[in-house]
């Protein structure tokens, strides 16, 4: 019987998992390494943005079930939910999950389950167990010899499920959709499936933890193809002077064709990032797989490349201006639209990109207070739509809701470069 959950990393996946972990009764111990995210949800508050976890957290917080400290604390489960980014070479880097290891390590006891919900590479949950067994050599693990009461009989208990929801849908889809159990033993799996149904509604779906890992990779592998294909027909299509939108609706009427929609590219923490691992795992196999995501990464570049011309060209209409008189408002920074999720965006990196060619540069985003660091040194403002208008170019990068009916708004003589088809 789970009483008490420790809930390590609160950002998107773990601050809203382990708030619904507490509104259903758990007693939730959630650790962090920033103070202001510790500080905040303490106060019964929220530092991202996703709709319903507000109220949700602050109820746990005052009912005494959720607490968020610094340093891990003794718990029957932990569930890790840190970054897993690449390096430069688009390798793996599970340097915070190894430093998530090394800070409950200390404070695992016999009986206890740890569930890697990282998007990971395969093999990173069986890695994960592996250094809790250098950090505590006390303990037994699944890996361990079953004769040393590995396997079954070990001490802790590692299993890997990874999250699979959708930002500004996180609250509801972490209770209603199915979830992959990946148990590095049988009684792992059963100890994670009996936790997860506190709060799932939808299947508990067990297999080993290696298929688990590739499951994730799997679906976020297809999803980047398939959006390769959109960008790289919207691309096709402006070469072709043909309007991509209306292309797609027509193709869309075959009843066996789901052609999806062109952006300014892929972003977010786990569709812009997770194909590399396959990539990583099995480079001589996965060519397919690399084309889409170079395809993707292309795709900010040529957007850019869409603005500067439409800038040079308003510069030599009006020849008494020069470059640094000329201003560019770049529409949403967000990965997607209404969220304020900044993490692999391609808008945001093709804004910055803008704020190097020496123009002004206005950025709105309504979903965010400020701009972030990335921006330090760049002649970039954050502004609200209505002051982004008079700028000589216009690029829509993300579809936020707040958007809509710009086109009625544009004045008449908008140099508009639109890549996500919201005019």
């Amino acid at each position: 019987m789970v009483k008490t959950i420790s809930m390590v990393g609160l950002g998107y996946i773990g601050l809203p998992t382990a708030a619904l972990f507490a509104a259903r009764g758990v007693n939730v111990i959630g650790v962090d390494v920033s103070p202001r995210v510790v500080e905040t949800i303490n106060a019964g508050r929220i530092h991202i943005v996703e709709p319903e976890l507000a109220g949700i957290v602050h109820m746990a917080v005052q009912a005494g079930r959720l607490r968020a400290t610094l340093v891990p604390e003794p718990a029957d489960a932990f569930i890790i939910a840190v970054p897993t980014p690449f390096t430069d070479g688009h390798q793996p880097d599970l340097r915070y999950i190894r430093s998530a290891c090394e800070n409950i390590a200390p404070v695992l006891a016999r009986g206890n389950l740890v569930i890697l919900e990282s998007t990971s590479p395969v093999g990173a949950t069986e890695q994960m167990a592996a250094w809790l067994a250098e950090l505590r050599p006390d303990l037994r693990f699944p890996q361990d010899d079953a004769a040393a009461g590995g396997g079954e009989a070990a001490d802790v208990q590692v299993a890997h499920c990874p999250e699979r929801v959708l930002p500004g849908q996180v609250v509801r889809e972490l209770v209603e959709n199915d979830r992959i159990i990946g148990g590095m033993t049988r009684r792992a799996s059963a100890m994670a499936v009996a936790l997860y149904k506190i709060v799932v509604r939808g299947d508990c779906v067990i297999t080993d933890a290696r298929t688990a890992e590739m499951c994730k990779l799997t679906e976020n592998a297809s999803r980047d193809v398939q959006i390769a294909f959109a960008n790289e027909l919207s691309m096709i299509c402006d070469r072709l002077d043909i309007d991509v939108w209306e292309l797609i609706r027509l193709a869309n009427r075959h009843p066996r064709v789901s052609i999806l929609q062109p952006g300014a590219g892929v972003g977010g923490h786990c569709i812009a990032v997770d194909p590399w691992f396959i990539v990583a795992s099995a480079p001589e196999e996965a060519q397919l797989i690399r084309a889409a995501r170079t395809r993707n990464d292309s795709k900010p570049h040529w957007v850019l490349d869409k603005g500067r011309t439409a800038l040079f060209a308003a510069l030599s209409a009006d020849p008494g201006r020069s470059l640094s008189d000329m201003t560019v408002a770049c529409l949403g920074l967000a990965f997607k639209p209404n969220i304020d999720d900044l993490r692999e965006s391609p808008a945001l990196e093709i804004t910055r990109a803008f704020g190097g060619l020496g123009c002004k540069v206005l950025a709105v985003e309504p979903h965010i207070d400020a701009l972030p660091d990335a921006f330090d040194g760049l002649p970039v403002r954050l502004v609200d739509l209505e002051a982004a208008l008079a700028a000589d170019v216009i690029c829509v990068l993300v579809r936020h809701d707040a958007f809509a009916g710009l086109r009625a708004r544009l004045p008449a003589t908008a140099r508009l470069i639109d890549v996500v088809g919201l005019t």
